[in-house]
């Protein structure tokens, strides 16, 4: 049995299991239906041209955790921005860890999707908001809503912000030989409100580890939402990470993705500006060696004038490596005075590194300013031999051109703390002291 039969099989003993709302049953048989018709997307699809799926397809994936595992914080400790403090939600093989989450309903619902799911008290939520920006017709996200149950919940209401920022972690144990989970986040934050984020997949073992994760995020009038995506993952997992952004007038939205790890890796990153003067904010760094594949595609969705977006995506591959960008802004026909700019700039630092770019423009209106760019290349030898030239090793030379190849994109993080972690994570990912305060 491959594992789309697997799946296709294990959905109604899901749904016998599982305490839910009506209309939320409705939602999952219709989007089994929808990944019954369409299966796992091919690389003959052109939005998976060069992405395959097929090794992963192979691995018999357990479905359901057996039994639950637990962890000791001080053996996790480290992947969680302990320096200061968080509410955190954290799961452990699928299933919550209350032991090691922190979560609140004091002027704000910090808490789990299974509550919102199928406690009366959250339906009217659930009803406006559940599964209505995520794709209907794309056939992991519809895979990912069949089988919605477990995940992140927040509600930040209107003028409010939580007292500090929030986690979401997901471990992976190995308690299975190989595991599939499949997380669903819902964000929401209302009028004048403001939340920062930050999420990490982790795997603890060498097992075969396949998350395929669904986030939908809407940011009300004057709402911003600060968003972070660590993926520094073993070399046995994989992630595939669709999140979807509905904005209202005056949001700003900001997602940063940090690719530094894991077997294969792809983020599709969606928004939606549904209202005017909404500012959207795209920026990513990735690092990869090895065998590592990272697929980031975006689409930015202009629907109403006088709105902004901006896209950053620098990247660094080494050894066998192979990175993909593809990246897309639509301007409908009604959204003058839009500002939309895309970069995706790549180094590569071996001879057997790719990277396939392909950034689009689909422009109906006459009064916008829009551009986009792509570079690939090497390092500058002139600045590599002018470092060298005032003592610098050659190795700590290339490090840290390569790290101020990536710096513009930190400038942005508004957490220090997280900031000075991913410093730490490229310092060592390029494999070298930098020889500063980080």
């Amino acid at each position: 049995m491959d594992l789309k039969d697997k799946l296709i099989s294990s959905f109604m003993a899901f749904e016998n299991n599982v305490d839910i709302e009506h209309s939320v049953h409705d939602v999952r048989t219709e989007a089994m239906k929808n990944f019954e018709l369409k299966g796992f997307p091919t690389k003959k699809e052109e939005a998976w041209k060069y992405t395959s799926l097929n090794s992963i397809q192979k691995v018999d994936f357990s479905i359901f955790p057996r039994e639950e595992n637990t962890l000791e914080y001080k053996d996790v400790k480290k992947y969680f921005l302990h320096e200061i403090d968080s509410y955190k939600i954290v799961f452990v093989d699928g299933i919550y860890s209350s032991y090691l989450s922190e979560t609140t309903h004091d002027g704000v619902d910090i808490c789990l999707m299974s509550a919102a799911l199928t406690k009366p008290m959250y339906k009217a939520v659930i009803d406006v908001y559940f599964n209505k920006v995520a794709s209907k017709d794309e056939s992991l996200t519809t895979l990912n809503t069949a089988f919605s149950r477990e995940g992140a919940y927040i509600y930040i209401p209107k003028n409010k912000m939580p007292k500090k920022p929030i986690e979401i972690i997901h471990f992976a144990t190995g308690n299975e030989a190989s595991i599939l989970l499949q997380p669903r986040n819902l964000v929401i934050v209302e009028e004048n409100a403001e939340v920062q984020i930050i999420e990490r997949h982790q795997s603890l073992t060498s097992n075969e580890v396949l998350t395929n994760s669904v986030t939908e995020i809407f940011a009300a009038k004057s709402a911003i939402v600060d968003y972070y995506k660590i993926q520094n993952d073993a070399a046995t997992a994989s992630l595939i990470d669709n999140t979807y952004v509905d904005q209202k007038d005056k949001s700003l939205v900001k997602v940063h993705t940090f690719s530094f790890g894991g077997k294969l890796t792809r983020n599709n990153l969606n928004f939606y500006q549904n209202g005017e003067y909404i500012d959207s904010t795209m920026k990513g760094v990735t690092i990869l060696g090895d065998k590592q594949h990272v697929d980031h595609h975006t689409l930015v969705h202009h629907i109403q004038p006088n709105c902004e977006s901006h896209q950053d995506y620098k990247s660094i591959y080494g050894d066998s490596s192979t990175g993909v960008f593809n990246g897309k802004i639509i301007v409908d026909k009604i959204a003058q005075k839009t500002n939309a700019f895309q970069q995706n700039n790549n180094i590569l630092v071996s001879d057997k590194a790719t990277i396939n770019s392909k950034p689009q423009l689909e422009i109906f209106a006459d009064d916008v300013k829009c551009s986009h760019g792509c570079t690939i290349g090497q390092l500058d030898e002139d600045a590599l031999f002018y470092l060298q030239s005032r003592g610098i090793p050659k190795k700590e030379a290339r490090a840290l051109l390569m790290y101020a190849f990536a710096n513009n994109v930190l400038e942005s993080v508004r957490i220090p703390e997280l900031k000075t972690r991913i410093n730490r994570l490229i310092a060592k990912k390029l494999g070298v002291n930098l020889g500063f305060d980080l």
